[in-house]
């Protein structure tokens, strides 16, 4: 065994990670540091348009893109085992018309 080996197999004993899991750990939470700036973009995006209303068929739009953005950050959460999304919608101020249309797919 060289030190090298050494040191790593310390690590992983003293952290439970192991070069490639600490890479993988690292790549999950960059993703789901994306899709909060994308839910929060896309709750921003309502908000301002119910500040300054327009045309009805532009508020379906931002509501089909806020669920999307909102489906893709609650499955990155639940990649990371965070299971419970009440603190998520909280923080994010999700609304239940966008939480209705989670997982719809249209044609």
């Amino acid at each position: 065994m060289t030190a090298f080996d050494i040191a790593e197999l310390r690590q992983r004993l003293v952290s439970g990670f192991g070069p490639i899991e600490h890479e993988v750990a690292g790549e999950k939470a960059a993703s789901l540091g994306h899709h909060g700036r994308q839910v929060e973009k896309a709750m921003a995006a309502l908000r301002a348009f119910d500040a300054a209303p327009g045309p009805p068929e532009e508020r379906v739009v931002l509501l089909k893109a806020a669920a999307r953005e909102v489906w893709k950050f609650f499955v990155q959460r639940e990649s990371c085992g965070l299971r419970d999304q009440r603190d998520a919608i909280r923080h994010y101020g999700i609304p239940g018309e966008v939480l209705v249309r989670l997982g719809a797919i249209e044609n």
